[in-house]
């Protein structure tokens, strides 16, 4: 059996001052500069436009927390690297100025930075629509 004895395992991160340092200097730009409190706003923008969306259109649902969203499109679920209508709204989003990944066929995520603003999801609730829209 494969087993590590002490000093045979490293790890570039395993807390040296520079990258402690650097951790602390990533969570107070978290802290500083609002950013849960953005991605909990920005998300609840979100799924509420999409939300609007749901039976106008062929998105089933909308489910997410924060930034991380994803929208479920009217077509059985298949499996993790299935195509389906969902890739062909993200062909389409792409082809609109948005990019977004699909999976399982019916699936669509959304994991939008941290830092985006009211303005760009109205931005992207546009293009998610039309997207939508035009795909059929």
């Amino acid at each position: 059996m494969l087993t590590l004895r002490p000093g045979e395992h490293g790890s570039t991160y395993g807390g040296n001052p520079l990258a402690c340092k650097v951790a602390t200097a990533a969570l107070e730009v978290l802290r500083d500069e609002g950013l849960s409190e953005n991605s909990m706003a920005r998300g609840k923008q979100l799924r509420a436009g999409i939300s609007t969306l749901v039976g106008n259109t062929s998105i089933k649902s909308v489910r997410g927390r924060g930034l991380l969203n994803a929208i479920i499109i009217d077509q059985p679920k298949g499996s993790y690297g299935d195509t389906g209508k969902a890739w062909d709204v993200c062909l389409r989003m792409k082809e609109n100025g948005l990019l977004a990944k699909p999976t399982h066929g019916n699936i669509i995520r959304f994991a939008p930075p941290l830092t985006i603003s009211e303005g760009e999801i109205d931005e992207c609730l546009d293009i998610i629509e039309k997207s939508v829209i035009q795909v059929g």
